[in-house]
């Protein structure tokens, strides 16, 4: 019974993932999102209030984040995971807001691609699909 109550909160964990991605148009202030869905390199770039972006990306960030931290426990239920885990979130929040404004405020026109992929390792949950297969491994070779 327990296997199956795990498989219901991982489903339930993921389909959270899914809706945030589904309704980020209604829930987070991202001006990118046509100018990154569309012929971006022949589209302006749009205006955006730095501040705005700033907090609706961190708000989106954390909230991946804890979906992302909660689905670890559960598949792994192992402290250090966790630990390390929080770490790796929060060193790559700050590696990447700092690249992110960078890009936009001063070479958006000329790398887009810096641009687009930097925005998304900031507002998708990527780094759970690098962890978890990480964590596995690390957890069935230290046995």
């Amino acid at each position: 019974m327990k296997k199956y109550l795990n498989f219901f909160w991982i489903l339930l964990l993921f389909v959270l993932l899914v809706l945030v991605r589904m309704f980020e148009s209604q829930l987070f202030y991202d001006p990118f999102l046509n100018y990154f869905k569309g012929g971006f390199y022949a589209n302006e770039v749009p205006e955006f209030n730095g501040t705005r972006l700033f907090l609706s990306h961190f708000f989106r960030y954390i909230i991946n984040t804890v979906i992302s931290l909660l689905l670890l426990w559960i598949i792994f239920k192992n402290g250090q995971f966790i630990k390390v885990a929080i770490v790796l979130y929060v060193i790559l929040f700050v590696i990447l807001i700092l690249a992110y404004f960078l890009l936009i405020e001063y070479k958006l026109e000329e790398h887009h691609l810096w641009t687009f992929y930097t925005r998304r390792f900031l507002i998708q949950p990527l780094l759970v699909f690098i962890l978890i297969p990480a964590f596995y491994y690390q957890n069935r070779f230290s046995e």
